[in-house]
C-alpha cells in the first residue's frame, strides 16, 4: 500500500534534482546534533516555513524510524489514523512504512485506528519526508493523524505512545507537524505565538493546550504537538530549546496577514 505525493510541485519542488538541491541548501551543516526524543517542525511550502524546518532537522539525529504526528487539514477519515504498511513516494523516492511499530501503536492506543484515508491528501506529514530522505535516505516512517480532542484523551495518547517507544529500539525520533497562528498581522501572531512557545520551553503540554485554546490561537498542530509533549516526558525529556521562529512575511513581504512558523527540539 504506497501513498503517492499530493503536494510535490506546490509545496516543495516535484522535479527530483531541485528538490534534493533544495532541502540541502535549507539544511545548516552547523552545529552538534542533539539525540532528541522529540520535535516540533513547520509544514507549510518550503518557501515560507523551510528555512525554520532546515533548522529543525539540522539538529537532530534523525533515527532509523521517525514517528510523525500531524494534524488533517482535510478533515477526511479517522479522526486518530495510522498509515499501517507500504511506503510513501516522493520524488526523491520510497520510504519504508515501519509496518510492526504501527502496529503496536495502533494496538497499544485504543484511539487509534488504521486509516488510510486520512492521509491521502494531507501535506502536514509529506513535506517533512524529504529532509528525511536527504539526511538518512534508509529512514522508516510512521505517520500518525492527531485530531484535536480534550486534554486527558491527549495526554492518555502520549502516554501509550511513549510506553510503545520504550520498548523499540532504536527508540523513534517524534515529530510533531505544525504551523503556528495564521492569517493575523505580524505583531499580533508572534505575541500569540510566544504564549504556545513559552508553554512547550517549559515542557508543559496542559499549559500549551490552554493557551492555545483560551486566546484562540490557530495551532494547526496544537494536538499532535500536545500528544508529543506528553510522550516525550514519559520517555524522558527534561530540556526544550527554541531552534527557530519566523512569519511567512520574510517571504512575502506582507506583515499585515501572516502565518508563523516555530521550530523546537526536546531532548
Amino acid at each position: 500500500m504506497d501513498r503517492t505525493p499530493a503536494v510535490a510541485g506546490t509545496f516543495y519542488p516535484g522535479d527530483p534534482g531541485e528538490l534534493r538541491s533544495r532541502v540541502e541548501a535549507l539544511l545548516r551543516s552547523e552545529g552538534v546534533k542533539v539525540q532528541a526524543y522529540g520535535a516540533v517542525v513547520p509544514h507549510a511550502g518550503y518557501v515560507y516555513s523551510g528555512p525554520v524546518a532546515g533548522a529543525v532537522f539540522s539538529r537532530v539525529e534523525i533515527t532509523p524510524t521517525v514517528l510523525i504526528l500531524n494534524p488533517n487539514h482535510t478533515g477526511i477519515g479517522a479522526s486518530f489514523a495510522v498509515w499501517p504498511e507500504g511506503h510513501w513516494r516522493t520524488p526523491l523516492g520510497e520510504v519504508s512504512v515501519d509496518a510492526v511499530l504501527a502496529g503496536k501503536l495502533t494496538e497499544a492506543c485504543p484511539v487509534l485506528s488504521a486509516d488510510v484515508r486520512a492521509h491521502r491528501r494531507e501535506h502536514s506529514a509529506e513535506v517533512m519526508v524529504p529532509f528525511l530522505q536527504v539526511l538518512r535516505p534508509d529512514v522508516s516512517i510512521v505517520t500518525v493523524v492527531v485530531d484535536m480532542a480534550p486534554l486527558p484523551t491527549l495526554q492518555e495518547l502520549g502516554r501509550q505512545v511513549a510506553s510503545v517507544l520504550k520498548s523499540t529500539e532504536p527508540r523513534p525520533l517524534i515529530i510533531a507537524s505544525s504551523d503556528m497562528t495564521h492569517f493575523k498581522p505580524r505583531e499580533v501572531a508572534t505575541a500569540q505565538d510566544r504564549l504556545a512557545i513559552d508553554e512547550m520551553l517549559e515542557l508543559d503540554e496542559e499549559g500549551l493546550y490552554s493557551v492555545v485554546t483560551t486566546h484562540r490561537i490557530t495551532m494547526c498542530g496544537v494536538a499532535p504537538a500536545t500528544v508529543m509533549v506528553a510522550a516525550v516526558k514519559e520517555l524522558g525529556a527534561t530540556h526544550a530549546e527554541l531552534v527557530g521562529y519566523d512569519t511567512s512575511a520574510t517571504a512575502s513581504g506582507d506583515t499585515s496577514n501572516v502565518v508563523g512558523y516555530a521550530g523546537l527540539i526536546f531532548s
